[in-house]
């Protein structure tokens, strides 16, 4: 289901959410209770290597999470569909689902849960080589100072896909899913099966804008408090009541009033306003 899968805006709300409760702690045990989720290295390997790592910071590239240790070991983290991750006290129920502790000093847990197990972490030594996780063929952070218009006029020079399948492509612009591409071509006012390469200088540069703009408002509308959060078990940080197209078919277009259409594009549904996106 499209609508559980957490893109730029809701990777960041959780970076946000969890920094402050997990920067500065040692890590005193990790539990793999399903060994699945580690990608890389194995399991014993990955509990082994965090027994006594101090966490430095977390960050964020695109749809992934990078957790920072001291000693220049990271952990990178990709919660899929149903991936979610939040700090507990220990006594806090231990969801159904749960994959992964890292028991924490000061009396807390972060946790990773996972209902569909498509969610995966791995761990990388100070100077190895990232060649698993795919976080180094991403396109450019939408927020970058060189995503700009005539990066992005480049990038889709040669695209004859559908524009609404480019901003898919992680390998162009980071951190775009199915939700906010609908959001961000309803602003733009340009329609989801345009081909990508048709889009003028223009249309190129106020694209490269709106794209920042749709996605910090987002996270602006996604806040949470942690209380909130691990009530809803790092999950509800979604600004469902925000969105202006995004699954709303049959409903009124927010800015003419028309009836929203849904077309399938590169094998994703697309909401469009028929009369706003041409």
């Amino acid at each position: 289901e499209d609508r559980i899968m957490p893109e730029l805006p809701e990777v960041e709300t959780v970076k946000r959410l969890l920094a402050p409760q997990i920067v500065g702690r040692h890590i005193l045990e990790g539990i793999a209770l399903h060994t699945q989720v580690i990608a890389h290295p194995g399991a014993d390997a990955f509990c082994d290597a965090l027994r006594g790592q101090r966490v430095q910071g977390i960050d964020r590239k695109g749809k992934f999470l990078l957790m920072n240790l001291e000693s220049g070991d990271y952990i990178v983290i990709h919660l899929r569909m149903t991936g979610s991750l939040y700090v507990a006290p220990p006594d806090f129920p231990l969801e159904k689902h749960t994959h992964i502790v890292l028991k924490l000093e000061g009396d807390r847990e972060l946790r990773f849960v996972d209902m569909r197990r498509f969610g995966r972490m791995w761990l990388l030594g100070k100077d190895e080589e990232d060649s698993f996780s795919g976080v180094k063929k991403l396109g450019p952070e939408p927020f970058a100072a060189e995503f700009n218009g005539s990066y992005l006029q480049d990038a889709l020079s040669n695209k004859s896909r559908a524009i609404k399948d480019c901003l898919l492509d992680q390998h162009i612009v980071t951190g775009i899913g199915n939700i906010y591409s609908d959001e961000i071509l309803f602003a733009s006012k340009i329609h989801p099966q345009r081909p990508a390469s048709s889009l003028s200088a223009k249309e190129c540069q106020r694209l490269s804008e709106l794209i920042p703009q749709v996605l910090l408002r987002a996270i602006e509308q996604n806040r949470i408090s942690p209380e909130e959060y691990l009530k809803e078990k790092g999950q509800g940080y979604r600004s469902t009541p925000f969105f202006q197209v995004y699954g709303k078919k049959g409903q009124p277009c927010p800015a003419c009033g028309e009836p929203l259409c849904r077309v399938m594009v590169a094998g994703r549904s697309s909401t469009y306003c028929p009369s706003c996106q041409k």
